[in-house]
């Protein structure tokens, strides 16, 4: 069964929202290359610029979340106490989180014009599993897109999975999208 969405007409179709999570790992990267090549499989192409033309039907944003970084720290063992990061520390971390972001978003993006495809970008600070699901119902995504690290069933368990958490708390479609067989996770 095919679904349409408002029709044959370009004019009267619905724009759909599609959201691609990105972090550091060449999986996510991987997830993004998918979603980019099976969405935008059969989209025209302008004429001047051979780019994709996404305005039909999908529009594109790539999200990446950053942790928030805890400026004290709690020493193991006895004698307790907090200490807290100096403010040169603490913007020092700032800088680099900021840039990692830049970076990543940047890689996303020159993903999507190798497919000529454009694409928005969000970042985000907080937990990754809940700023990609709150992200999804805050811009009314219709289809996030994730990738997975091919964790097993008890590093999953231990660790925690966003694209676990993702496809049962999202307020939309999850497409979790594995690694290619044989391949090793990186991270």
């Amino acid at each position: 069964m095919e679904t349409k969405f408002g029709g044959d007409d370009p004019q009267s179709r619905k724009k759909l929202m599609a959201m691609v999570a990105v972090d550091e790992s060449d999986w996510s990267f991987y997830a993004l290359s998918w979603a980019l090549d099976h969405l935008f499989i059969n989209a025209p192409r302008t004429v001047e610029t051979g780019e994709r033309q996404e305005g039909d039907l999908w529009k594109v944003t790539v999200v990446h979340v950053t942790e928030p970084f805890h400026h004290f720290l709690y020493p193991a063992g006895p004698g307790g106490g907090t200490y807290y990061g100096t403010t040169s520390v603490v913007e020092s971390v700032k800088k680099t989180q900021e840039e990692t972001a830049a970076a990543i978003l940047s890689r996303a993006l020159q993903i999507c014009k190798h497919k000529k495809v454009k694409a928005e970008t969000l970042t985000m600070t907080g937990d990754p599993k809940d700023m990609i699901c709150q992200a999804t119902e805050q811009r009314h995504v219709d289809l996030l897109v994730v990738g997975s690290r091919g964790l097993g069933m008890v590093k999953r368990a231990l660790l925690g999975s966003v694209s676990d958490y993702c496809a049962h708390h999202a307020a939309c479609l999850v497409v979790i999208v594995k690694p290619p067989r044989g391949s090793a996770p990186t991270k």
